[in-house]
C-alpha cells in the first residue's frame, strides 16, 4: 500500500529498487531516520510481494508503541492514506500531535559503525569502502557531515538516497552537493524535485551549472536566476547546449526590455 508520503528513501523503495535484505531490515523498523519514513516504509512493505517481508512489516506495525503512534497520527502532515491504514486496524489519532521531525517510533538504528570519512583508515576507523551497503546507509543517516559528503557520491543509489533523507542534512550541504563533479544524475534529480531545497538560490544555481542535471529540471530553473548568472550560464561550455541557448535568449530578452 502506498503511504502517500514522499522522501528520497521511500521513493527508492516505492520504485522496487531495494534488495530483499534491505526491505527486510526496513520491515523490522530499521533504516528510517524519522517517524514519517519509518511508518511510511512499514505501510508500503506491509503488502510486499515477499511474504516474509510483508509479515515482518505487519508484526512491526502491531508492536509500535500505542501512545507514540496515536500522537504521530495526530500530526497535520500525516497523509490520510496512513491514517486510513491504521484506522482499519483500530488505531486512530489521540492526544497532542507529536512534533514534526521527531525520532522514529522504534529506534533500531543504533549500531552505527565507526568509519573514517575517507578511503584511508584513521584512528582505527575503517575506510568507507570496506563497509557493507547497510553499514554505509546507517552512516548516511546518522553519521557526520564529512561522512555524508563522501557517501553522497556512493555508487549504490540507496546509500545516496539515505544521505538525502538524513534528518541531519542541511541546506548548505545540499548546495555543496550540487557543486560536486562526481555526484550522480539521480542525486541531482532528487534535489531538483524537492521544493524545500529549491527555495535556496545557491541550490538552484548549482543545479543549473551542473552538467549532469537533467535538462528537464535545469530548463525550468534557469528562469529563476538573476541577470548576472543567466549571462554567465549563456557562455558556459560545460552545460548542455539547449540550456546555454535558453540562457542566451533570456539574457537577450532582458537587454531588450
Amino acid at each position: 500500500m502506498d503511504p502517500g508520503f514522499r522522501s528520497p528513501l521511500i521513493d527508492f523503495f516505492r520504485r522496487g529498487e531495494a534488495a530483499r535484505d534491505v526491505r527486510l531490515l526496513a520491515a523490522h523498523g530499521a533504516l528510517a531516520p524519522r517517524a514519517q519514513e519509518q511508518v511510511g516504509l512499514l505501510v508500503l512493505l506491509s503488502d510486499d510481494p515477499d511474504e516474509e517481508v510483508a509479515q515482518a512489516a505487519r508484526a512491526t506495525v502491531d508492536a509500535l508503541p500505542e501512545a507514540a503512534l496515536r500522537s504521530f497520527l495526530a500530526r497535520p502532515d500525516v497523509p490520510e492514506t496512513i491514517r486510513a491504514f491504521f484506522a482499519a486496524r483500530g488505531m486512530t489519532a489521540n492526544g497532542a500531535a507529536a512534533a514534526a521531525g521527531e525520532d522514529p517510533l522504534v529506534d533500531t538504528l543504533t549500531d552505527v559503525p565507526e568509519a573514517s570519512a575517507t578511503e584511508q583508515e584513521e584512528d582505527g576507523r575503517k575506510p568507507l569502502s570496506s563497509l557493507s551497503v547497510l553499514e554505509r546507509m546507517k552512516l548516511a543517516m546518522k553519521g557526520t557531515r564529512e561522512q555524508r559528503g563522501a557517501l553522497i557520491r556512493d555508487s549504490n543509489k540507496l546509500v545516496s538516497a539515505a544521505v538525502l533523507s538524513s534528518p541531519k542534512l542541511t541546506d548548505a550541504e545540499v548546495e555543496a552537493f550540487t557543486k560536486m563533479g562526481n555526484v550522480s544524475e539521480e542525486v541531482l534529480r532528487v534535489i531538483g524535485t524537492n521544493r524545500a531545497w529549491l527555495k535556496n538560490y545557491g541550490v538552484v544555481l548549482g543545479l543549473c551549472r551542473h552538467p549532469k542535471t537533467p535538462p528537464a529540471i535545469s530548463m525550468q530553473l534557469v528562469h529563476r536566476l538573476n541577470d548576472r548568472d543567466v549571462k554567465m550560464l549563456s557562455i558556459d561550455r560545460n552545460v548542455p547546449e539547449g540550456l546555454r541557448l535558453a540562457a542566451r535568449k533570456i539574457a537577450t530578452k532582458g537587454k531588450a526590455g
